[in-house]
């Protein structure tokens, strides 16, 4: 595979540079051999999750193509859908760098990005020029600056401009790189939020004529019983989908490696096991009423498995593909069926 021979000369750089330098490799992609970078996909079951048809059931988070730039590459891969964002009202330059750290050991990467984007009319204008028709979700956030009591209008607007060019639309409230965001998952505010988006979102369905699915991405760090709370909210407002899980604020599993205390959200292996207890418990509350995208430290077929056992309808990768390259998605597909 080409990745194995270019993934040391990638590791060489400073991990932002690296990160840049690959999404603009993808355009090449998008116009020449898919193979260079992946083998075509096995054949794989659709799988029918939140009213829609998904070609198979391996997806890209949110983080990596924050202004849905690269969606033509990134579909070149073979994803069976693509997550654009995070994306915010105004764009946002994010937290200073450096901002992204490997640790290889691990197999883990730590960000603190900070919803760096070039705002929300920027990713609609990158989604109108691609050419790529399938399965594309768009996750939305608040700016940085936007106080937590008026986090609502910053969704509500987000909400309305992707409404027309979303498969379907994540709301996120778990990133730790955004201050006090993560106070969002508590019980009070987050029904306000629910059930202003879901009203929202019937008002747009009639006015576009169509339904678009929201789904909910939420933290790996949280206790079983907001985990339950969550759920009970989830049923409630009939909210279409669940996200488990974000990055993760532990550094129990890095501990005294290099990098493992900068300040971010930490990634791939080590918040494996963490992502799989949050979707297991999910499950056990929503009882097949709400499907779960199962994502955290997807690093193999085995791996994904394991989610799905869990409890998850599909998953998605971003660490696992900076360590394994384009050719987890085939592997994945291959374990999954």
């Amino acid at each position: 595979m080409l990745y194995s021979l270019i993934k040391p000369l990638l590791f060489k750089l400073d991990p932002e540079v690296s990160h840049d330098l690959t999404l603009k490799s993808l355009r090449l992609a998008a116009y020449g051999p898919s193979c260079l970078l992946a083998p075509k996909p096995p054949e794989c079951k659709p799988r029918q999750v939140m009213g829609l048809t998904f070609p198979n059931p391996v997806g890209l988070a949110a983080g990596l193509d924050k202004n849905g730039a690269y969606i033509d590459g990134l579909a070149a891969l073979g994803f069976g859908f693509i997550e654009v964002g995070t994306v915010t009202p105004r764009p946002q330059p994010g937290n200073p760098k450096p901002r992204l750290f490997r640790l290889s050991q691990a197999e883990a990467i730590i960000n603190r990005f900070g919803f760096n984007n070039l705002g929300v009319d920027n990713l609609i204008e990158n989604v109108k020029r691609a050419r790529f028709n399938g399965i594309l979700g768009i996750n939305i956030g608040k700016n940085f600056d936007t106080p937590n009591e008026r986090a609502t209008d910053d969704y509500l607007i987000c909400l309305r401009k992707v409404y027309a060019y979303a498969s379907y639309i994540v709301v996120n409230i778990s990133s730790p790189n955004t201050k006090n965001l993560r106070q969002l998952q508590e019980r009070d505010a987050l029904a306000g939020l629910l059930s202003v988006l879901k009203t929202e979102q019937a008002r747009l369905a009639q006015e576009h004529g169509h339904y678009v699915p929201i789904a909910l991405k939420i933290a790996p760090d949280l206790e079983s019983g907001q985990v339950a709370e969550i759920a009970a909210l989830l049923l409630e407002y009939k909210m279409d989908g669940v996200i488990a899980t974000n990055t993760t604020l532990s550094r129990d599993a890095v501990s005294g490696m290099k990098h493992a205390e900068e300040t971010g959200g930490l990634s791939g292996a080590p918040v494996r096991d963490k992502s799989t207890r949050v979707i297991r418990q999910l499950a056990e509350q929503l009882r097949g009423q709400i499907p779960i995208i199962g994502v955290g430290g997807i690093l193999s077929g085995d791996d994904a498995k394991e989610k799905i056992e869990a409890g998850a309808s599909l998953v998605q990768v971003y660490s696992g593909l900076i360590y394994r390259g384009p050719p987890l998605v085939s592997d994945i597909c291959k374990a999954l069926g």
